[in-house]
């Protein structure tokens, strides 16, 4: 099961993005030339693990949501805490709540970076689905859970520079990787699209040598 990309309409520029507000493109707040850190790859898992998984995936997108929370605590627990597999995440928003979302997640610290997305995905129906939700407000319950203060949390939000590097980032999976889906995941090279259970899921991971 996958979900297909849904037009990502007047993200940028839009009414909730401030110019001028965007730590990442702020050249007070990042000299020229150093990569901020919201921008550094976030993974999980060994470094020098003989398989590595690259997933696609939207905050925003059911099937990512049900991988996250039926089929990847038996990954993490058998193959990533093991040293056999090392998982790295990139960001597909599906729609303008994804990219929020992302933006958010990426000002946390490193190390709480997988919890909250999986927090995130555990919780879903209650701050992605609803009609008419205030989905500024329900977020930064879960980021204030995860320690983020007020300030912090609406930097993030209002990161023009962040998120232009999300979406950029996104246009490169499409036209270099082929990425039209999610979740998608890369295993040591070979692409395979959807959400797969953890038997099927397994046999992969074990068949690319984890």
């Amino acid at each position: 099961m996958l979900f297909t990309r849904r037009s990502i309409l007047s993200i940028v520029g839009a009414t909730a993005f401030t110019p001028g507000a965007a730590w990442a493109a702020s050249s007070q707040s990042t000299p020229e030339g150093v990569t901020p850190p919201t921008e550094t790859q976030r993974s999980i898992g060994a470094p020098n693990a003989p398989v590595t998984v690259e997933e696609f995936f939207s905050l925003t997108c059911p099937h990512c949501g049900e991988f996250a929370t039926t089929t990847m605590p038996k990954v993490k627990a058998n193959f990533v805490d093991t040293g056999k597999v090392r998982f790295i995440y990139h960001d597909f928003p599906l729609d303008q709540i994804a990219l929020k979302a992302a933006q958010v997640s990426r000002y946390l610290p490193v190390e709480e970076y997988y919890p909250f997305i999986e927090a995130l995905f555990a919780s879903q129906n209650d701050w992605a689905f609803q009609q008419g939700e205030n989905y500024h407000a329900r977020i930064f319950k879960y980021a204030a859970l995860a320690g983020m203060d007020r300030a912090t949390y609406d930097k993030a939000w209002n990161d023009e520079g962040l998120a232009k590097w999300i979406l950029a980032g996104q246009q490169e999976a499409e036209k270099v990787d082929h990425i039209d889906a999610t979740p998608t995941f890369i295993i040591n090279g070979q692409k395979h699209p959807g959400a797969m259970n953890y038997n099927t899921f397994a046999g992969l991971l074990v068949k690319a040598g984890g």
